[in-house]
């Protein structure tokens, strides 16, 4: 079959943060937890920082900190090893399995908004930075409250996860989708973007439900106007300086977006 290069046929979500979490909230006090039982503190905005890479990558990134090494030599008298990371990574896993059930509830509008993908013909493919575990966990629990991807991908599946474009690949080929035009991906992190970007897709970033806000529903609208305005537009600001074709409030903007680069396509541009 030749699919038709001037139509989306497929968006890639991520999950935490764009499809379910507002706010990606799963993984902020498992990362902070692991931290702490090695004797190392870290704020709640340094756990978010890496976010959207892979979780060990995601240790990994946050050992790197400087403030965050110093603190590790200051607690343990010695530099970070690769070892190091594994055991941080290893008390990590259970903590992220023991809370990811509760934060599975799909943003607001996403159901609408792929129930309205869906007739259209679009086929809706999940990626993470979750292992394996998490990954299934994430989408049972997110199944049981309506939302149900066609396919989702790990890192654990893939060579490597994000900012690498192979899952992106990966649902492409499973779900019979191509060119890269007819694919959009959709994200709350600069990971998020990159992947996009290096898979040839649209890269599409969401900011109002995203990791950069950090906000759950009803926290982000009991916040006066003029800072809710301006967190989203830094959110956005980030995601466009990493490379996103263009940025949206959260995934119930999906239905306005494909009809925005439907547009784009017909008019000749592509990603």
């Amino acid at each position: 079959m030749v699919n038709n290069p001037s139509s989306i046929r497929l968006v890639v979500l991520d999950w935490a943060g764009t499809a379910v979490d507002h706010g990606s909230f799963a993984p902020v006090v498992p990362f902070v937890e692991a931290f702490a039982r090695s004797g190392v503190a870290i704020s709640l905005a340094e756990a978010r920082g890496p976010m959207g890479l892979p979780k060990r990558d995601h240790v990994a990134a946050l050992l790197r900190l400087p403030a965050v090494a110093e603190r590790w030599r200051a607690a343990h008298g010695s530099e970070i090893t690769d070892a190091d990371v594994d055991r941080v990574y290893a008390a990590f896993i259970p903590l992220q399995l023991d809370v990811i059930d509760n934060f599975a509830e799909p943003v607001p509008g996403l159901l609408d908004a792929v129930a309205e993908l869906r007739r259209r013909g679009v086929k809706i493919g999940g990626t993470t930075g979750y292992f394996r575990e998490a990954a299934d966990r994430a989408v049972a629990a997110a199944r049981s409250q309506g939302y149900a991807p066609d396919a989702t991908l790990c890192p654990d599946d893939v060579r490597a996860g994000r900012p690498a474009p192979w899952m992106i690949y990966r649902l492409m080929e499973l779900l019979d989708i191509y060119p890269p035009a007819a694919v959009v991906k959709v994200g709350d992190t600069v990971p998020d973007i990159l992947e996009g970007r290096n898979a040839g897709v649209w890269s599409v970033g969401v900011t109002h439900t995203g990791s950069d806000v950090g906000c759950t529903a009803a926290e982000l609208a009991a916040m006066p106007e003029p800072e809710r305005t301006e967190h989203a537009r830094t959110a956005g600001r980030k995601l466009l300086a990493a490379g996103a074709h263009e940025v949206i409030r959260s995934a119930a903007d999906l239905p306005a977006l494909l009809d925005e680069l439907a547009r784009r396509l017909d008019r000749g541009t592509s990603p």
